[in-house]
């Protein structure tokens, strides 16, 4: 199976199944020299382990990782930084009526065709069990930005039909982790809430959106022609389960606008240090100009489809192409998107952390 490795300079290879052993990865490419926050990387598994709130799969994974290489004495040493975090909460025989199943909407039938054997244990390889070594591998990634001052903030942004109407520029972001579904505004919140529990009792499920911000990221990151700055970011944020969609700075809607009303005018602005940039007065483009960062805040949307697994009887075919009726697992998300905050930032501050290297090389 190739396909497990993520970025250029800065690499990260995953490994490990839902119900496997372990889970795990190897990060290639992180400079020497690195503090590695032990606190920090730990509070940022926190944010995507399950069964942090009443609205998230109640596996009782502790998420706690172990470094095998790549660390002495606190810091990073430049070579590869291998770990793993092991599955501890484990019940294989609750899979057993799936072994011959497939699920719909799942990854069951396709990974059968293309691999001619699967783990049907909770999806195996195709789990979003699977993003918590992003998780990690993203937070030496943004340990890695910080020195540039470069940040990276996610929250969500709808969740089925409530949506925010306030974007990110009139919100107090650092109210989302006070908030169960990790969305900044309380009355939005509590509406999002009250939906969850109304999918909750139906045993069903739901999608949202996440919206996510990149603050004093510098001019020139991004390569043309095709590797420019928002492909790797869809790239990233694609390759994360159950994303059906991406766009960044004005999106979609502004295919609604005309060209006078879309574009960002330049103005020279006077900072707060003293000095006069060339600056944009509006940033429908999403910081992003030609692929290539433009120096104002990379903003963009991920969409999330509902979890495929729910609480319902389905109909669906067995192996022999006989209809079969079933019910899916007892334990999972009725929303994804509270969780994949973190994923989406980890993903984001990879990407970013890779163009961040591939200038330095260049300059």
């Amino acid at each position: 199976m190739s396909g497990n490795t993520f970025g250029r300079l800065f690499r990260l290879t995953t490994f490990g199944e839902s119900h496997g052993r372990a889970v795990g990865g190897v990060i290639d490419g992180c400079p020497p020299g690195l503090h590695a926050d032990i606190p920090f990387i730990e509070r940022e598994l926190a944010r995507r382990k399950p069964g942090q709130s009443d609205y998230t799969t109640p596996r009782g994974e502790t998420d706690s990782v172990i470094f095998s290489s790549g660390i002495l004495e606190g810091m990073t040493t430049g070579t590869p930084i291998g770990f793993w975090i092991l599955n501890t909460d484990q019940h294989e025989e609750e899979y057993d009526h799936l072994r011959k199943l497939f699920r719909p909407s799942h990854a069951d039938l396709t990974y059968q065709q293309k691999y001619g054997i699967r783990d049907h244990r909770g999806g195996g390889r195709a789990s979003a069990r699977e993003t918590v070594s992003r998780v990690v591998a993203g937070a030496f990634a943004k340990l890695l930005l910080m020195r540039g001052n470069i940040t990276v903030q996610a929250y969500v942004s709808s969740i089925g039909p409530v949506s925010l109407t306030t974007n990110y520029t009139g919100l107090s972001l650092d109210k989302t982790e006070d908030s169960p579904v990790r969305c900044p505004d309380p009355h939005t919140s509590a509406e999002m809430e009250k939906y969850l529990q109304d999918i909750m009792r139906e045993r069903n499920s739901t999608g949202g959106t996440i919206t996510c911000i990149a603050r004093h990221v510098p001019p020139g990151l991004g390569e043309p022609v095709f590797d420019k700055l928002q492909a790797a970011l869809a790239h990233a944020m694609l390759s994360i389960p159950a994303v059906k969609g991406f766009e960044y700075g004005s999106g979609f809607k502004g295919t609604t606008m005309k060209g006078s009303e879309h574009n960002d005018p330049y103005a020279l602005v006077t900072e707060p240090d003293g000095s006069v940039q060339i600056r944009t007065l509006s940033n429908r483009s999403g910081g992003i100009q030609g692929g290539i960062s433009s120096g104002e805040d990379i903003f963009f949307r991920v969409a999330f489809k509902p979890i495929s697994t729910i609480g319902l009887e389905q109909l669906t075919l067995d192996d022999q192409g006989r209809n079969v009726r079933f019910t899916g697992a007892r334990r999972y998300d009725p929303c994804p998107v509270p969780r994949a905050v973190v994923i989406v930032e980890a993903m984001t501050a990879l990407v970013l952390a890779d163009y961040f290297l591939m200038q330095k090389c260049m300059s």
